[in-house]
C-alpha cells in the first residue's frame, strides 16, 4: 500500500498526454484546453473610450466650458476640441483625440450650450486608454488554460472566431456487480439499483467530458476479461467501479492482469477508497475504483480528474486546495488519510454527516473535501484543515 501523495504523483507521472489538437469555433470551445497561446490582433480597447456618461473636455483655465457637440457609443466622428471646449459623451463612446479628460455628468451643471464643473479636472480621468486591457501582439489567453465562459467573452471582444484546443479523452465506464439492476426495473431481494455509471457520466459531462460510454457486467471472470480487453482498445481512459477488492467474486484484478495491464499501484492508505487500482496498457490508463458510490466519487475527484486534465495539457491539473478553519469539532475515525465530504460556509468549513463510503447523498450538499493526514485524532473548532474545492459547485 502507498500513501495518497505518492499515488497522485504516480497517476500524473504515468498518465498519457494527448498529441491531437483541433480547431473549434469559439462558441464551441467551452471546457476545452488551449493547445497554443491566443494572440490579440487588435488593441483592446481599440480606441480611447469613455468610462461613463458625462462630458469630454479639452481642459481650460476656467470651470466653464462651451459645448460643441455630442459623441455616443458607435459614433465614428472625432470632433476637434479647443481649450475650454467640451462635448457630451456616453459610456463606451470614443473620446475625441483633442479631449484630455471626461467629467461624470453628476459633477456638471448645464446652462444652454455652456457647462460648469464643480472642480478642476485631472487629465485622463474616466478614460479607458487604447490598449489598456491588451495590445496588438499580446497574449490574450495562455496555452494550457481551460476555456470558461468569461474566456469566450474576452476572446469574442477581440474578434476571435476560432481557437486551437487539445482533443478530449475518450472515456469508458465499466460497472461490475451481480447485485446491480437498471433503474426502472423491479428490485428483487438482495439487489440494488446501479448508480455509479449514471453518476460518473453526469459528473464527467458537468466537467466538459461528453465522449463517454457505460457498460455494465455481472461478476463473471471471462466476461469481465473480454469487456475490459475490448474497452481498453477503444478508449483513452477506462474507469472500472467495483470488483477491485480480493473477494471470491471480485474478478477485475484477475482480468486486468490476464489481459496484460501494467499495474502502477494497487491499494492506497486512505479512507474512503483503499482498494484503488491504477494501471496502463499501451496508451490507455485504467482505474479500478471502489463500488461504493461515495468512495468511487471521492477517488474520481482526487485521482481521475487530474489525469484527465493532464491528458488535455491543462496548466493546472489538481483540484485547487486552500486552508480553512473548521467550524465544528470533529472526531476522526480510523488512522488512514481521509477525504471527507464538506461544505465551505463563509470563512470556514464544516465536515458533513453521512461519511460512509456507500452514502453519496451528502455529496449533494458538499462543495469541498476536507483532507486529513494519517493518524489524525480530534480536530478542534478553529483548527485549519486542507480543503479541496470541488469543481462542480
Amino acid at each position: 500500500m502507498i500513501d495518497t501523495t505518492t499515488a497522485l504523483e504516480l497517476v500524473l507521472l504515468h498518465g498519457s498526454m494527448s498529441t491531437k489538437v483541433l480547431e473549434v469555433d469559439l462558441k464551441d470551445g467551452l471546457d476545452y484546453v488551449l493547445a497554443k497561446d491566443v494572440i490579440s490582433e487588435i488593441d483592446m480597447p481599440p480606441f480611447r473610450q469613455s468610462a461613463m456618461d458625462g462630458y469630454a473636455l479639452h481642459i481650460g483655465d476656467d470651470v466653464t466650458y462651451s459645448m460643441v457637440g455630442e459623441v455616443k457609443a458607435g459614433d465614428n466622428n472625432n470632433p476637434t476640441l479647443h481649450k475650454g471646449e467640451a462635448v457630451r459623451i456616453f459610456t463606451g463612446a470614443p473620446v475625441p483625440v483633442t479631449a484630455n479628460t471626461v467629467v461624470m455628468q453628476e459633477k456638471v451643471t448645464v446652462d444652454g450650450n455652456k457647462i460648469s464643473i464643480e472642480e478642476s479636472p485631472k487629465e485622463n480621468t474616466n478614460i479607458r486608454l487604447q490598449g489598456e486591457q491588451i495590445k496588438v501582439g499580446g497574449v490574450a489567453i495562455n496555452k494550457g488554460t481551460t476555456i470558461k465562459g468569461v474566456h469566450i467573452g474576452f476572446l469574442a471582444s477581440l474578434g476571435v472566431t476560432k481557437i486551437t484546443v487539445c482533443e478530449k479523452p475518450s472515456i469508458a465506464i465499466v460497472v461490475t456487480g451481480n447485485e446491480l439492476v437498471s433503474p426502472g426495473d423491479k428490485l428483487s431481494y438482495g439487489e440494488i439499483y446501479e448508480s455509479n455509471g449514471a453518476m460518473l457520466t453526469a459528473v464527467l459531462k458537468e466537467l466538459g467530458y461528453k465522449n463517454t460510454s457505460v457498460v455494465t457486467i455481472k461478476d463473471d471472470y471471462d466476461k469481465t476479461k473480454k469487456v475490459l480487453k475490448d474497452t481498453l482498445g477503444k478508449h483513452d481512459v477506462v474507469i472500472v467501479t467495483g470488483g477491485v477488492s480480493v473477494g471470491d467474486y471480485d474478478f477485475v484484478g484477475k482480468a486486468i492482469n490476464a489481459i496484460g495491464v501494467q499495474e502502477i499501484f494497487y491499494k492506497v492508505k486512505q479512507k474512503p477508497g483503499k482498494p484503488l487500482f491504477f494501471g496502463k496498457k499501451e496508451g490507455t490508463s485504467i482505474f479500478g475504483l471502489p463500488g461504493n458510490p461515495a468512495a468511487a466519487l471521492s477517488c474520481f475527484y482526487i485521482y481521475v480528474y487530474p489525469l484527465l486534465k493532464k491528458y488535455e495539457g491543462a496548466e493546472h491539473m489538481n483540484l485547487p486546495a486552500i486552508s480553512l478553519p473548521l467550524l465544528f469539532d470533529y472526531t476522526v475515525k480510523g488512522t488512514q488519510a481521509q477525504f471527507l465530504k464538506a461544505r465551505i460556509e463563509g470563512a470556514g468549513v464544516t465536515i458533513l454527516g453521512g461519511q460512509s463510503s456507500a452514502m453519496v447523498r451528502a455529496f449533494g450538499d458538499a462543495n469541498a473535501l476536507v483532507c486529513l493526514p494519517r493518524n489524525s485524532a480530534e480536530i478542534k473548532k478553529g483548527q485549519n484543515v486542507k480543503t479541496i474545492l470541488l469543481p462542480t459547485k
